[in-house]
């Protein structure tokens, strides 16, 4: 008899981000224009059926939204309440005892701790530009790499050649790559045509970042038939609640193209911000996607984080980025709101240049 619980979750622990209610809360990379106004717009004419009767085994609504958009058959689709659960599928659907789970690092925190749910063992290789992909391949054949495309919390986008080796290598090895596109809705560019084609490719997706459907959990994902096949079963029946499922299919489907202003108006204050925080002398990456990292200007992420929270804004703390040390994540949303971090954190600035003063 294997005791309750297994032995490795002694290594796990409950998710928790630190967060309280704040003012300004820019420490999650949602929408922060709000929701897509005809996801919304579903809610509210949803009928009683839509919430007294299961909702579609399969969410086909949201596959035939999905593969409209991108050109390609349903059976190529896969669904989830939020892409970490069509990630925790496609994880368990690979996971043999104490396989290897391998991705370049830093990145997603939940890539290491869906590997250690499923039983896997994650191994972080550290992230550079100079990564080559047989790194992620050494020590023995991972069941899985993930690659978050663009990364978080970095915002970097791996380079498509060193992407097509990394298929290439993996191609007739049966290792799952999985390319965590997140946010790729800020960047344009993406591999979800690739993965109906190259097989062991699953390309992941979720609406709750450009979309700005994060409360309500939906993600898909993209491959060719047999790899969602095997999702599907690990994934298993009514996962997407209906009016989830709704409204995902409305912003999806975009029919007056909202999308295009909001992600416009979000890469130009990207833009702004990494300006004003590259005045500041806070070394910000240049990133693809909704989020700037930037240096802790204390040297401490953690005591950076406590400070501007108490002053009503926050962020989120990194600590050890390579090449940077200690950061803070700062998602891009309307101006405003980036106005009074900015004020924030220049009081949290001159703070440091007291305390520093002789």
């Amino acid at each position: 008899m294997t005791p309750f619980p297994r032995s490795d979750y002694t290594e796990l622990d409950r998710y928790d981000p630190g967060r309280i209610p704040v003012d300004v809360d820019l420490s999650d990379n949602t929408n922060l224009w709000g929701p897509h106004p005809h996801a919304l717009a579903q809610i509210r004419a949803a009928s009683s059926e839509d919430l007294s009767q299961y909702p579609e085994l399969y969410a086909d609504k949201l596959r035939n939204a999905v593969a409209d958009r991108f050109g390609i058959e349903p059976d190529c689709v896969t669904t989830g309440a939020g892409s970490d659960d069509v990630l925790d599928s496609a994880f368990r659907a690979s996971s043999e005892p104490k396989s290897i789970v391998a991705y370049p690092a830093p990145t997603f925190s939940m890539a290491s701790e869906l590997a250690l749910m499923n039983g896997m063992q994650p191994r972080p290789v550290l992230w550079s530009h100079a990564l080559s992909t047989p790194e992620l391949l050494v020590e023995g054949q991972p069941s899985i790499v993930y690659v978050c495309r663009p990364n978080n919390p970095t915002g970097s986008t791996a380079p498509a050649k060193w992407v097509d080796k990394l298929l290439g290598l993996c191609e007739s090895s049966g290792t799952l790559i999985i390319v965590d596109e997140a946010y790729a809705d800020f960047t344009g560019a993406s591999l979800i045509r690739r993965a109906v084609e190259v097989p062991n490719l699953l390309v992941t997706r979720t609406s709750s970042k450009a979309h700005g459907l994060a409360g309500l959990r939906c993600g898909y994902g993209v491959a060719r038939p047999d790899v969602i096949l095997e999702v599907d079963k690990s994934r298993g029946p009514y996962k997407v609640a209906t009016l989830a499922a709704y409204a995902a299919t409305a912003a999806i489907r975009d029919a007056d193209g909202w999308m295009a202003g909001i992600i416009d108006e979000c890469l130009k204050n990207r833009q702004r911000l990494h300006q004003a925080l590259h005045e500041r002398g806070l070394n910000p990456l240049d990133s693809q996607a909704n989020f700037i990292l930037f240096r802790a200007p204390s040297g401490s992420a953690t005591d950076d984080a406590r400070a501007l929270r108490n002053e009503g804004v926050q962020l989120r703390p990194f600590t050890k980025i390579p090449g940077l040390g200690d950061g803070l994540r700062v998602t891009v949303g309307p101006w405003p709101l980036l106005e009074r971090f900015l004020r924030v954190l220049d009081s949290r600035l001159s703070a440091l240049n007291r305390t520093n003063s002789p």
